[in-house]
């Protein structure tokens, strides 16, 4: 699978991830990163990455791993973050990486798509300063449906 083209595909897709700066760093089988650049408009009012944004680049992250994980289907399906929850742990200042990993082994949730028409999986998110120090902690739930 050449993952260089779904990487570049997927970063030119959402035009609100390109608002925000978000630079989709690598997408590979079941796992994604996602940069969030150190930019003023992307602040707080203490002068430290916006909540929102933090956010916004873990969801981005575990949409990379989900396609990554379902590139071979994606013609035939319709996914849909179903929740998002975050645990901000420290204050996050300069450039934050989101990576995201399938939490379930991705032949079985394959499986269950094929033979129940839907699937539905948590994507954890792990959210690191430039130093390597995680910042935040994040799950996103996945639901996916055959379409037709």
């Amino acid at each position: 699978m050449d993952y260089e083209a779904v990487r570049s595909g997927l970063a030119q897709a959402i035009p609100y991830n390109k608002h925000l700066g978000l630079e989709l760093v690598e997408v590979k089988e079941g796992s994604g990163s996602v940069r969030l650049p150190d930019e003023e408009y992307l602040k707080n009012h203490v002068g430290s990455q916006h909540a929102g944004g933090l956010f916004s680049a873990g969801e981005f992250a575990s949409g990379a791993a989900f396609v990554g994980a379902f590139v071979d289907k994606l013609g035939g399906i319709t996914p849909l973050a179903k929740a998002g929850s975050i645990e901000y742990l420290k204050i996050a200042k300069g450039p934050v990486t989101a990576t995201a990993t399938l939490s379930e082994d991705k032949a079985t949730l394959l499986e269950r798509l094929d033979s129940d028409g839907r699937v539905e999986f948590p994507i954890e998110v792990d959210l690191k300063d430039e130093g390597g120090e995680t910042v935040a902690r994040m799950k996103v739930d996945w639901h996916v449906r055959k379409n037709g």
